[in-house]
């Protein structure tokens, strides 16, 4: 069941973006985002133990998003919406950087994964393509490798603008389709076709893919997601990077056809209008 709520908040003041040598600085701090190669190799290692040690997967994952979200935004005081917000490693990052939390997710399952349990009050059960709250209510909508689960990526991104207030910060990544773990547990033969490599999938394990190819997962591209940043009318696009690369690898976003495969994963920040 889907369990709807309003939320309304102030409109909290006015806030400058980190500035270039504040975000440069070198530390080891997770407050601190630093979009270096050593951030990308940390986290390619994480990546590796998703399925044996999520705890510290997720854990470390929700850190290094938060770190990058202030880069762009002071979160103290700040109301986020977690749109696909699972079991809660989001809210502990956010609300330990001073943000005030709530978590969103279509499935009561995710929310209480690796023994963890919703937190009344704080974790809605809601879909991303309608999001329960009042339009423009929101400091902050923030979304993590959501969107490719959605059968309407570009519905779920117009309800993550029209939630957000006037001058509040949209924060939206997704894995690509042409991505090497576009497929997710299907990869890297979804390369040949997403119901292939779902019937492959189902062969070899006996059973089906949790992200079921056309059900739970869905092919989005690099350009679709471009083209709507830029040409929303409610909100103006800051950013259109590789969301685990270090700095000096973010152009291949600018290169149609190798874009598709070399970022892996796009990050979307946007400026409501």
């Amino acid at each position: 069941m889907v369990v709807r709520t309003e939320t309304s908040v102030a409109n909290s003041a006015d806030s400058s973006d980190l500035s270039d040598s504040a975000r440069a600085q070198d530390t080891e701090s997770p407050d601190v985002f630093v979009p270096g190669l050593r951030r990308s190799i940390d986290l390619f290692r994480a990546f590796r133990v998703e399925q044996t040690d999520p705890n510290f997967f997720y854990t470390k994952l929700a850190q290094d998003s938060v770190a990058h979200v202030a880069a762009y935004e002071p979160l103290a005081g700040q109301l986020v919406v977690d749109v696909g917000g699972g079991p809660g490693y989001f809210a502990d990052a956010f609300r330990a950087a001073g943000a005030r939390y709530l978590g969103l997710d279509a499935d009561a399952g995710e929310m209480a994964l690796h023994g963890r349990r919703p937190e009344p009050g704080i974790t809605i059960q809601g879909s991303g393509l309608e999001l329960p709250f009042r339009s423009g209510s929101l400091d902050i909508c923030f979304s993590s490798n959501v969107l490719e689960h959605v059968p309407d990526p570009e519905r779920m991104g117009d309800e993550m603008v029209r939630v957000t207030r006037p001058g509040g910060l949209i924060f939206l990544s997704f894995n690509n389709w042409l991505a090497p773990n576009g497929g997710h547990e299907t990869a890297p033969w979804h390369y040949l076709g997403g119901d292939r490599a779902r019937r492959r999938f189902e062969r070899e394990n006996g059973r089906p893919p949790k992200n079921y190819y056309g059900r739970s997962l869905f092919p989005v591209s690099v350009a679709r997601m471009l083209r709507w940043g830029r040409r929303h009318p409610g909100a103006a696009l800051v950013e259109a990077v590789p969301r685990y690369h270090p700095r000096w690898a973010r152009s291949v976003v600018r290169i149609p056809g190798a874009r598709e495969i070399a970022t892996w994963n796009l990050l979307l920040v946007l400026r409501r209008r």
